[in-house]
């Protein structure tokens, strides 16, 4: 059952009418979920598993990987769980959800899992180095995560259960605390929860190692990229929104202004500059796009708004915050789909397999708990206080884009008044060969808000026997049988090329350059690999495309697909205008909202066509995919089209598609005589009297990654 808040008020909240009441209602219900799972009150936050192939406890792994990852199981649902229940305890004291005192829950098992000899104790670091078999000082293990949530529950809910336990109980707690933050960590946001565990102790009076908390704080800042954003690892992801720019923002609260305080004050800086833009980063309705790894923790990213509010100078915009936390928490818990017997599934709606990784238990989705750290603000804070806003979208005018282009994390998103949703195209991505996965989280071409990306379409994996064509959604697929060799790649007979590279050049005269490489590897010399140029702008509905083909054999086929449309009984309806072609697709989602889709092609493809999925769309479980196709014959020379021009615009609605703005082109000017585009700039002068200026000479030595 979805949830249907009880309070509501539009004065103060004119865009979701959620107040702090409906988010207490909203923490109740999450609660009510988990604790129908808990037979009895000595039981641990252990729920129930629909996916056992991909999560932990992997069953195929040794008996002593298994015991050491049940115990992280029991760890995670406690520590995730209670980023739940720790306000709501703080503002209910004495809370009962299905019986069970909250409060009494959670300080019973804290306690428990912090004690030796008890059947729920999780065991401290080096007690994992044992079960493990060696004393690697590298070795990591899941409790490290999860010692900083409990942390900050601690702090949230300090007076109902911390300042509750007795000396000798708080020196168990802290020293099962002090074996994770004092030892191995993941070089990433791992380092913050290090940094948690040492300030709480600080702050608690226990002694910590101040140069290897410096050393960890120096590290974190150097992974600073610009914007507010923070590279975790090599990628950019919703990491640095809710781990970067939420546990920072603690830390100084706990330890960095008083001990660190020129690390404290750079912190707070990047904080702020994130809240200059990433307002942005939502679409109209407050919803959250579907990118990056661990998707499964959803309405988290709006973490980061509460993670600026309780700085003393933090600047983002309370209205606006609370709009978007209140419209991405709906967004989710709104859906029928969201929860499996109670507890939220392993997908970004429903239960969705593709999207989930091996790092993840049933109890993993509870870290989008942290957008309920919002209840940890008092009742008189502005986040509470103010009037919802809707910042951009209230200044837009009705077909108008507003595009930030951010060149450290390389993100450029577009608000699009026309259809109320928000586009994200990405850069800086390194993926493996044959690492799906990571491709479909970082390496699509566009990120909607409302379309979020969809897996392989059933019948063009490499299981399925199916060689042609292969397609993927807003992803060139090129098929070539000389990329195996090329790349030197195994296992990959069938010459499939994926981008897995992504170079980024940033924007210029509102055009944005990347370069995409199809199976690219460090192994050989790279040049010759197959690469596109990307060049793309916004139009009112969606994205129009002339990219230009870097290829270096032939002869190849290569399909470029739209986004994938939830496909609930679909009208398909096929149009053309001169040269180019258009197919419409108008239906519904899973929860009935009216969709339509359109994909147009110009220059350099040769079909349009349609195809039908089923089990590869978080949204829904059948789906279609339009998708381009052309082929490129002859590996020198005969003037084949380099430039292949397409478009993909969709509506919130069934209201039909102008002329224009299905065929938005008036005329393609080209600088060779042959007009293929082989060299020169590529001009796009447009029906409404918009000329687009697509240079790509100049992007070889500005690529960034």
């Amino acid at each position: 059952m979805k949830f249907q808040p009880k309070t509501l008020d539009y004065r103060i909240s004119p865009y979701t009418g959620l107040t702090r009441e409906s988010w207490l209602e909203a923490g109740i219900y999450m609660l009510e979920g988990i604790f129908q799972n808990i037979a009895d009150f000595e039981q641990p936050v252990v729920m129930p598993r629909k996916e056992t192939e991909i999560t932990y406890p992997h069953l195929k792994d040794s008996e002593e990987a298994q015991a050491i990852q049940r115990t992280a199981e029991v760890f995670e649902g406690l520590a995730r769980s209670f980023f739940i229940a720790a306000p709501l305890i703080a503002n209910r004291p004495k809370l009962t959800v299905c019986g069970y005192s909250c409060a009494e829950y959670y300080r019973n098992q804290v306690l428990r899992v912090c004690t030796r000899g008890d059947s729920l104790y999780v065991g401290t670091y080096e007690d994992q180095q044992e079960i493990a078999g060696h004393k690697d000082p590298y070795r990591t293990f899941q409790q490290t995560v999860e010692t900083s949530a409990l942390v900050i529950c601690l702090w949230v809910s300090r007076e109902q259960i911390w300042d509750t336990y007795t000396k000798q109980e708080k020196d168990r707690i802290a020293a099962f605390l002090d074996s994770y933050a004092h030892a191995g960590t993941v070089p990433q946001n791992w380092r913050l929860f290090n940094m948690l565990d040492m300030a709480f102790l600080s702050m608690e009076g226990y002694p910590i190692q101040k140069d290897i908390m410096r050393d960890h704080a120096q590290a974190i800042l150097n992974y600073y990229a610009g914007d507010g954003w923070y590279r975790d690892g090599h990628s950019f992801d919703y990491y640095s929104c809710w781990a970067f720019n939420v546990y920072a923002p603690i830390w100084n609260l706990w330890y960095g202004y008083e001990n660190e305080p020129w690390i404290a004050k750079r912190f707070e800086e990047n904080s702020n500059k994130l809240m200059e833009t990433y307002g942005d980063f939502f679409d109209r309705d407050g919803w959250t796009n579907m990118w990056g790894r661990s998707n499964i923790y959803r309405n988290a990213a709006t973490s980061a708004f509460e993670g600026n509010l309780i700085l003393p100078e933090g600047k983002a915009d309370p209205g606006r915050a609370r709009r978007i936390a209140s419209g991405s928490l709906m967004q989710f818990l709104g859906r029928e789909d969201f929860l499996y017997q109670g507890i939220p599934t392993l997908g970004f709606y429903g239960q969705f397999s593709p999207l989930v990784q091996g790092y993840s238990c049933a109890e993993s989705p509870f870290w989008l708990g942290k957008a309920f750290l919002c209840l940890h603000l008092p009742a008189d804070h502005p986040f509470w206080t103010a009037r919802e806003n809707n910042g951009t979208w209230e200044k837009l005018g009705e077909r108008e884009v507003k595009v930030t282009c951010l060149d450290g994390p390389a993100l450029c998103f577009s608000n699009h008044q026309a259809n109320g949703e928000t586009i994200l195209r990405t850069g800086k991505v390194v993926k493996q060969p044959g690492d799906e996965h990571g491709m479909w989280n970082y390496s699509k071409l566009c990120y909607n808000t409302k379309y979020p990306w969809e897996a392989v379409p059933a019948g063009c994996g490499a299981a399925s026997g199916n060689v042609a064509p292969r397609v993927e959604a807003q992803q060139y697929v090129l098929q070539d049988e000389a990329i195996q060799a090329d790349s030197g790649m195994t296992g990959k007979p069938d010459g499939i090329g994926k981008a897995n590279v992504t170079f980024w050049r940033g924007q210029k005269d509102d055009v944005l350059y990347r370069r995409q490489f199809f199976n690219y590897t460090l192994d050989k010399e790279c040049h010759w690999i197959q690469a596109v140029n990307l060049a793309d702008f916004t139009v009112p509905y969606g994205i129009l495309r002339a990219d230009k083909l870097r290829l270096h054999k032939a002869p190849v086929s290569l399909t470029l697909g739209s986004y994938g449309f939830p496909d609930n009984g679909t009208e398909v309806t096929e149009k053309s205008c001169g040269n180019a072609k258009a197919i419409v697709l108008k239906g519904k989602d899973a929860t009935g909202r009216e969709r339509q889709m359109a994909m147009t092609i110009y220059d350099g493809w040769e079909e349009l066509s349609l195809l039908h999925s089923q089990g590869t769309n978080p949204d829904s479980e059948k789906s279609i995919i339009l998708y381009a196709s052309t082929e490129r014959k002859k590996q020198y020379g005969g003037f084949e089209p380099y430039i292949l021009i397409s478009q993909v615009i969709t509506k919130e609605s069934w209201e039909d598609f102008s002329e224009e703005e299905l065929f938005p082109i008036g005329e393609v000017i080209y600088t060779d005589p042959e007009k293929c585009g082989s060299y020169g700039p590529v001009t796009l002068k447009m029906k409404d009297g918009g000329v687009k200026i697509m240079n790509y000479d100049d992007m070889e030595g500005r690529m960034m990654l």
